[in-house]
């Protein structure tokens, strides 16, 4: 279908998002409704792609649902909601087994899927293609969406606000979701895109950092969208960390596997090759994210150095090789083998625990606005991640939008006329450079003052910076026509607002928040709820 002739077609749900979690909604809601999905750049541009490690799944005949809860439950600090726990974990394993139906190729040992283990859990349970498991599901997903006759996939529409009643000709103060106004990148104009239901699918904020795992377009659209339309914002302090990212100029982003960890590699001092995780906890390598990640950055910041190294050329250069076959490829590359040499690696913004709040039907506080994956906060995360439960989330929680959309339709309103988005007022900037610059400085501040250890001045230092970036920004949006750097800039600096207002009022260190100025750990777990 040619993008020009949608003003004619009303599709049932919009899902924003291409990745695990939106193409989830979309394939079980296209059985009876007609569904677009928008995504901003490619349909591939988002962090599935790019994930590494695998999803896990009770599958092994000596674990147990019991032991995946508990050993989610320990990751997270005890801030995870124990029904969402017990809700995702139950449903794994058909999860998988849906996936398989799709063709993802996993692993296989004999019959059955091959097992590898992470950090964190207690069993075998991380169910993998090879070590890009995400571009596997990716692909498979993109394939039953694309020959689905009820999906239209329509890239390159970078999400601005959701339509919300203040929107509709008549205006309404009922917070109801209607759609999403998109910038269409090609031609520069902004299109009104209106269903019964919207599916929040946007991916995390990780490019509010300097150091960041995460995609280019993970700037927090879908969680500073929400915001603005009036949904309450969850545990957004709780930015992970991930350990292990090459530490290269040249090549931006490229995450070193957990499992290289879990297969016996060692983390080492450059210059006097020490092994240093024991000395901060009797797991040593194997302990959580965010042990490992800040016995790093004490590391770093103690000795002055850039990088310490990840270390696994004592196990055979067979065994490397067959294990982490695109990492030795990438990391020969750039001049790095490492069957025989350490690999330099830096912690990076991984993955955003906190977002948009959920209950277990993916519901927010918005009527018809459903979310799912890593915009939200479903309580499954708590104020850690355990490895490989984030894709599990993805599928878990597109699965259950759909199927309350599905079971509900009926009290689903059609759209009311909804104004078409005003560009009157506005001229083509004339200042790209601002944009970048205030880009640059938010990533910079972020990541030295609301990093992985943390003090109250310095976040304090952060809030200071957003408010006067605030303003700018709000003045630079109202004159200028939009483009997805301005968007995403907007979106950036609402998603850092949210994140240092969120660790300001934690007055305790727990999982990933990590302060100096509060060490302890409250007795009672309380999630940071930020309400509009």
């Amino acid at each position: 279908m040619e993008p020009s002739d949608r003003s004619s077609v009303q599709y049932d749900v919009v899902v924003i998002g291409s990745g695990a979690a939106g193409l989830t909604a979309a394939l079980a809601l296209a059985s009876k409704l007609k569904v677009l999905v928008l995504a901003k750049g490619q349909l591939t541009g988002g962090s599935t792609a790019w994930a590494q490690g695998g999803i896990a799944a009770v599958l092994d005949a000596g674990d147990t649902f019991e032991e995946h809860i508990r050993d989610t439950m320990v990751a997270g600090a005890g801030l995870n909601r124990l029904e969402t726990v017990e809700y995702v974990v139950e449903r794994a394993p058909s999860a998988i087994g849906r996936l398989v139906e799709l063709g993802v190729p996993f692993n296989m040992e004999g019959d059955a899927l091959h097992l590898t283990r992470e950090g964190g859990h207690s069993h075998r349970r991380i169910v993998h293609v090879n070590d890009a498991t995400g571009w596997a599901v990716q692909q498979a997903l993109l394939k039953a969406a694309e020959d689905s006759p009820n999906i239209t996939l329509l890239p390159g529409r970078s999400c601005i606000d959701l339509i919300t009643g203040r929107h509709e000709m008549r205006y309404s103060g009922s917070g109801r979701i209607w759609g999403v106004y998109a910038l269409n990148e090609e031609t520069g104009h902004v299109e009104a895109y209106t269903a019964r239901a919207t599916v929040l699918a946007t991916g995390g904020a990780g490019r509010v950092y300097r150091f960041s795992t995460a995609p280019r377009g993970a700037t927090g659209d879908g969680i500073a969208m929400a915001w603005r339309a009036g949904a309450r914002v969850s545990n957004m302090e709780m930015m992970q960390f991930h350990p292990t990212c090459l530490y290269n100029l040249e090549v931006k982003n490229f995450l070193i596997t957990e499992a290289v960890r879990g297969e016996g590699g060692h983390l080492r001092h450059p210059v006097t090759g020490r092994r240093f995780m024991p000395d901060y906890d009797e797991r040593a390598e194997l302990a959580p994210r965010d042990v490992v990640a800040r016995a790093i950055d004490d590391q770093i910041k103690r000795y002055g150095l850039d990088y310490v190294h990840l270390d696994i050329s004592h196990r055979p250069p067979e065994f490397v090789k067959e294990h982490f076959p695109n990492i030795y490829e990438k990391l020969i590359s750039l001049g790095i083998d490492m069957t025989r040499e350490p690999i330099p690696v830096v912690p990076a913004q991984h993955y955003t625990c906190g977002g948009v709040l959920v209950d277990l039907d993916g519901r927010t506080d918005l009527p018809g606005l459903y979310a799912a994956g890593e915009c939200t906060e479903s309580g499954l995360h708590g104020a850690n991640r355990l490895a490989s439960n984030s894709l599990l989330e993805c599928f878990v929680f597109g699965e259950a939008a759909a199927a309350h959309i599905l079971d509900h339709w009926d009290a689903f309103d059609a759209p009311p006329p909804i104004r078409d988005w005003d560009e009157s007022r506005v001229t083509d900037s004339d200042e790209e450079v601002v944009i970048k610059q205030n880009w640059t400085e938010i990533r910079r501040f972020m990541w030295n003052y609301v990093g992985i250890v943390r003090t109250t001045k310095r976040l304090e230092r952060a809030m200071h910076r957003i408010q006067m970036l605030n303003g700018e920004v709000e003045e630079y949006y109202r004159h200028f026509r939009v483009s997805t750097d301005l968007v995403e800039l907007r979106n950036l600096l609402q998603s850092a607002e949210l994140i240092v207002d969120s660790a300001l009022r934690r007055h305790e260190s727990r999982g990933l928040h990590y302060t100096l100025d509060y060490p302890e750990t409250l007795p009672v777990a309380e999630d940071t709820v930020l309400v509009p």
